[in-house]
């Protein structure tokens, strides 16, 4: 199975892939009216989206496509900071690799390194049918 990136979330926020492991995930995002909320600012749920994202490319380069998909079951975010422009980062590394779920640690860092968003997603591996 492979992932269709056209005409999704990703896109639409403008997420884009840096590195792929499987103990290491890092993603890029701008700051831009897609991922601001109405006062001007980076969007909470836009971090979110973002976190997700990593901890589910994380997953899936854990599993075999040819027999199960990953699905995010569970998040929490801690928003640290806010940040009206530019781009922000996300690292993904994994807590905890198993048959059916993996938890990913996700922090979310601006351009000098400060932390804008801790996060942490529970993902399902389910087989496909």
């Amino acid at each position: 199975m492979e992932w269709q990136l056209d005409n999704t979330l990703m896109e639409a926020l403008g997420i884009e892939m840096v590195t792929l492991k499987k103990d290491y995930v890092e993603m890029t995002m701008p700051v831009h009216d897609a991922t601001r909320q109405p006062a001007g600012f980076l969007h909470g749920g836009a971090s979110v989206a973002l976190a997700e994202t990593a901890a589910s490319f994380g997953g899936f380069a854990n599993i075999n496509p040819e027999t199960h998909t990953v699905f995010g079951m569970e998040i929490n975010a801690n928003h640290m900071r806010s940040k009206k422009d530019g781009i922000v980062t996300a690292i993904a590394t994994p807590y905890h690799v198993g048959r059916t779920t993996m938890v990913w640690d996700i922090k979310i860092t601006d351009e000098a390194d400060k932390l804008i968003c801790i996060s942490r997603c529970t993902i399902g591996v389910v087989p496909l049918r």
